[in-house]
């Protein structure tokens, strides 16, 4: 449980930043504006899941929260998304850093509860819809 409530900080981290960005000004920046306020609200919601239900699908989102978040961010520090083109600044050092945090913990997190690993042999087996929980 200590590595879903540190992902969730995480997530809320980033969250925060966006929320924060987006009030700064980004919310007048079109899509990506847009992006900024739904990436904060769902954040929040990603967060609360990771901590009252026990069950792979919020590892699952955190990992595409992080993973897109950052993705985003690298596409728009070097060729630009959606006409937006940004830098590292301190802000988005915090962003990224939480983002690759909560995607390494939730796969440690999906480790450890057991979400990766395949009944059936040592090498793996067939999973059918049953064994997703």
């Amino acid at each position: 449980m200590l590595i879903r409530i540190v992902a969730a900080l995480a997530v809320l981290v980033s969250a925060v930043v966006h929320l924060w960005l987006w009030v700064d000004g980004v919310k007048d920046q079109g899509v990506v504006g847009g992006a900024f306020l739904v990436n904060a609200f769902a954040g929040v919601v990603i967060a609360i899941l990771l901590v009252t239900w026990m069950h792979w699908i919020p590892l699952f989102l955190t990992a595409g929260f992080g993973l897109s978040t950052f993705g985003a961010f690298l596409i728009s520090a070097t060729v630009g998304l959606f006409g937006v083109n940004t830098g590292w600044s301190w802000y988005a050092w915090v962003a990224a850093i939480v983002e690759v945090l909560a995607v390494v913990l939730a796969v440690v997190a999906a480790l450890r509860e057991g979400y990766l690993s395949r009944p059936g042999s040592e090498h793996g087996g067939s999973v059918g819809v049953a064994d997703l929980h």
